[in-house]
C-alpha cells in the first residue's frame, strides 16, 4: 500500500469521529488565527484578490501559489498563475510545486512557505494536490501559516481541498464521483466541513444533498457559485463576490422547497454554530414593501414573470423572482430562465464592437467552423453569427457569464444574475480591453498596454438628482426591461420582465432613488 493510500486509510473514519464531536458540542470550525477564504471557481472580481492580498499581509508579503491541481509536469516561475495576482496588486508572488512526496516532506522545499503570508491552490482536480502534500511536512507547513496568521485559500479544487471531507476528490477527471474511498479526507482548513464549487454555473445545487449529506449526517456542507468566495475567520464566514453561497445541514430552515440554505454577498453566518449571523437584506436602503407593490402584479404567473436585483457596493439587497416557477436542480429563478432583452442588447453590441475577435476566428456570413464533433457521432453545432459567437465568448468569459446567449437575429437573452457580474465587471477597466483577444492569441502579456473599453458605449447617461447614471432599457420608450448603473457609486438596478407594457423605467428609478437616499 503506497504512502498516501495509508495516509488515507487511517483517516476514512472521519465522518464517526464529526459525529462523535458534534454530539458533544465542541466542534468548532473555523482558524482560531488567520483566514480561509474558499472562491466557487471562474473569474474573480477584485474584491476576492483584494480579500486574500490583505489577509496575506498586504502588497509585498510572500504569495505562493500551488498549480498541483491542474496537473501538469511543471510550471513556469511567471506565467498565468502569477500574473493575475500581480495585476491585482501583489508584488511578491511565487509558484511552489512539485510531484515529488520526498521533496514536499524535505526542509528545503518547506523553507519558503515559512516565509509566505498566504497560500493560494489553483483550480483542477483535487487529487492531485493530496497525492503531492498530504502528510508531508509542506503539508504541517500549510498549516503553521495559518496558525500564525495567514491566509490559506483556493477556488474550484482549490477551494474544496480546503474541507475537512473532501468532495469530488476521486483520482480521475471524472467529476461526478462526490465520494471517492481512499481521497475523502481535504487539507481540513475548515473543519467538519465539505465543499463543492461552481454550483450554479454547472448546476450542481443538489449533489450534496443527494450524495453526502444522507452519508455523513453530521458534516456541515457548504458550496459557492463562480467568482464568489466565503471569508472564513474563526467560525465566521462573509460572502463576498458575484453570486451566491449556500449551506446545507445547518440549523436554520432551507430555502423552501430546497435542500439549502442561500446567502448572497453582504450575508454572514456562524459555521461553528450553524445559524445565520446576519442577512445584507436587513441593513437594504430598499424597503421590502416598496419592491413587493412595484412587482404584485407578476406575483401572478399569467403576467409572465419578472426579476430584480439591487446592489450597493457590493452588498446584494434584492434579487428576487415573482411568477417563476421552481426551476430544475433547484436553479435560482432570478438565474434561470432567461430574459430577451430587447434593445438592451445594445450593451453587448457596444462591448463586441470594441474588443475583436481573435485572428482566423472571423467567418464570412457567420458560418461556423466544421465541428469535429460531427465525425465523432454526434451532431455539429449549428453555424453562430459572429455576435452570437461575442456575446457567449468575448463578452461572457471575463466576467462569468454562462446562461446568457443571443439569438440569430441579434437579440440577447439574459438573466438579472448574469447581468450583475457584467455590471461589476464594466466598472473594472482590466475587465474589457481593445486588443485583448488579438493578444492573447499570439500568447503574449501585453496587458498592461491594452486599452480598456470605454464602458459608457451602448448605455444611454443620465443624469437624476446631480447623479450620472447609465441605463439601457428594453425599448426606447423604457419599457418591459431596466439595467441602471451608477458607477461612482457602486450602485445597481436590474429590472427584467416578459410584459411589454411594464413600465421597467419608473421601477428603476423608484428603486435606485432609495437606493441612493442618504439615511
Amino acid at each position: 500500500m503506497s504512502a498516501i493510500r495509508r495516509f488515507a486509510s487511517l483517516l476514512s473514519c472521519i465522518p464517526l469521529v464529526l459525529s462523535a464531536q458534534a454530539s458533544k458540542g465542541t466542534l468548532k470550525v473555523g482558524p482560531a488565527k488567520g483566514t480561509v477564504i474558499v472562491v466557487g471557481g471562474g473569474s474573480m472580481g477584485p474584491e476576492v484578490y483584494k480579500a486574500f492580498i490583505d489577509a496575506a499581509g498586504g502588497p509585498d508579503a510572500l504569495i505562493l501559489t500551488v498549480p498541483n491541481a491542474g496537473g501538469a509536469e511543471s510550471y513556469p516561475a511567471e506565467g498565468s498563475n502569477t500574473r493575475s495576482w500581480k495585476q491585482n496588486g501583489a508584488r511578491n508572488v511565487q509558484v511552489l510545486f512539485t510531484t515529488d512526496r520526498k521533496v514536499a516532506d524535505s526542509d528545503a522545499f518547506v523553507a519558503l512557505i515559512k516565509k509566505a503570508g498566504g497560500i493560494w491552490f489553483e483550480g483542477g482536480r483535487q487529487f492531485h494536490l493530496v497525492d503531492a502534500y498530504a502528510g508531508t511536512k509542506t503539508e504541517a507547513a500549510f498549516n503553521e501559516l495559518l496558525a500564525r496568521g495567514g491566509v490559506v485559500a483556493g477556488s474550484s479544487a482549490g477551494a474544496s481541498i480546503l474541507g475537512d471531507f473532501l468532495v469530488r476528490g476521486a483520482p480521475s477527471n471524472n467529476n461526478f464521483i462526490m465520494d471517492s474511498p481512499g481521497y475523502q479526507k481535504g487539507f481540513a482548513y475548515l473543519r467538519g466541513v465539505g465543499i463543492d464549487q461552481h454550483v450554479v454555473a454547472r448546476e450542481r445545487l443538489p449533489d450534496l444533498a443527494d450524495s453526502i449529506i444522507p452519508k455523513y449526517p453530521a458534516l456541515l456542507a457548504i458550496s459557492e457559485d463562480e467568482g464568489t468566495a466565503w471569508v472564513v475567520r474563526g467560525d465566521t464566514g462573509t460572502i463576498i463576490g458575484r453570486n451566491r453561497g449556500f449551506v446545507y445541514n445547518g440549523k436554520d430552515a432551507t430555502d423552501p422547497g430546497s435542500p439549502f440554505l442561500t446567502l448572497h454577498p453582504g450575508d454572514r453566518y456562524d459555521l461553528g454554530a450553524r445559524k445565520m449571523l446576519h442577512r445584507v437584506a436587513s441593513e437594504s436602503p430598499v424597503a421590502p414593501s416598496l419592491v413587493k407593490s412595484l412587482f404584485a402584479k407578476y406575483e401572478n404567473a399569467a403576467a409572465g414573470g419578472a426579476t430584480v436585483l439591487v446592489a450597493k457596493d457590493g452588498k446584494v439587497f434584492v434579487d428576487q423572482s415573482f411568477g417563476i416557477p421552481a426551476q430544475a436542480r433547484y436553479m435560482p429563478t432570478t438565474t434561470v430562465p432567461n430574459f430577451s432583452l430587447g434593445r438592451m442588447s445594445a450593451v453587448f453590441e457596444a462591448i463586441c464592437a470594441q474588443v475583436p475577435e481573435p485572428a482566423g476566428r472571423g467567418r464570412a456570413g457567420g458560418a461556423a467552423a466544421p465541428d469535429s464533433a460531427a465525425g465523432r457521432g454526434r451532431a455539429a453545432a449549428p453555424p453562430q453569427t459572429a455576435f452570437q459567437r461575442c456575446v457567449t465568448q468575448r463578452a461572457s468569459t471575463p466576467v462569468g457569464l454562462h446562461k446568457t446567449t443571443a439569438t440569430e437575429s441579434g437579440d440577447v437573452l439574459s438573466n438579472v444574475d448574469e447581468l450583475y457580474r457584467l455590471a461589476l465587471g464594466l466598472e473594472q477597466p482590466r475587465t474589457y480591453t481593445r486588443g485583448a483577444a488579438a493578444g492573447a492569441a499570439a500568447g503574449a502579456d501585453s496587458s498592461a498596454t491594452r486599452e480598456p473599453i470605454d464602458a459608457t458605449q451602448g448605455w444611454k447617461p443620465e443624469t437624476v438628482g446631480g447623479v450620472t447614471r447609465y441605463a439601457a432599457y428594453g425599448t426606447d420608450a423604457g419599457k418591459r426591461a431596466a439595467f441602471v448603473r451608477v458607477p461612482d457609486r457602486h450602485a445597481t438596478v436590474i429590472v427584467l420582465t416578459n410584459d411589454d407594457a411594464a413600465d421597467a423605467k419608473s421601477i428603476a428609478d423608484a428603486l435606485m432613488t432609495k437606493l441612493l437616499a442618504k439615511p
